[in-house]
């Protein structure tokens, strides 16, 4: 996918309203016809705390080397665990969420960014509906860092 045109699929989205009940969150969700199908992306039972929060969402960008990825997410309302295995930057575009990692609470609006590092554990609270863009990227060891430094360092020196 060029960046023109996933520069176009996210204006489009940042476009539409933010739904306030069932009936906006289902006209929201087919105000995306063909060009984005949401899957649904359940997470684990055990992380439920409370409510029957249901999570979908649709890959739009990857990179060619597997390490990062943009992806649409929309939940609906419960509270859960979510445990990050990954860097993940989010971008709210519609509804709320409150996400705590058990020391600070913060509130996320349509505009707000928020990280959650690889190996964080935060729990979030969906009072109605939120949809957001994640931008996940897998992060390498310093090892792993390191040795495609060397790579990259060899192979320019073989390039000259």
């Amino acid at each position: 996918m060029s960046s023109d045109a996933a520069s176009e699929q996210i204006r489009s989205i940042s476009a539409l309203p933010a739904p306030e009940d069932a009936g906006a969150q289902a006209l929201a969700a087919e105000a995306l016809p063909g060009r984005h199908e949401f899957a649904s992306a359940p997470f684990p039972e055990q992380w439920i705390i409370e409510g029957q929060p249901v999570a979908r969402n649709k890959c739009v960008a990857s990179s060619t080397d597997g390490t990062a990825a943009t992806y649409i997410w929309e939940c609906t309302a419960g509270c859960f665990n979510w445990f990050y295995e990954v860097d993940e930057t989010i971008y709210v575009l519609a509804g709320s969420a409150t996400v705590s990692d058990g020391v600070a609470r913060h509130v996320l609006r349509p505009g707000d960014t928020f990280f959650f590092p690889c190996g964080a554990k935060f729990e979030w609270t969906i009072d109605t509906y939120v949809r957001k863009i994640a931008f996940i990227h897998s992060p390498r060891s310093r090892k792993v860092r390191m040795l495609l430094r060397v790579f990259d360092l060899l192979r320019s020196r073989l390039r000259r």
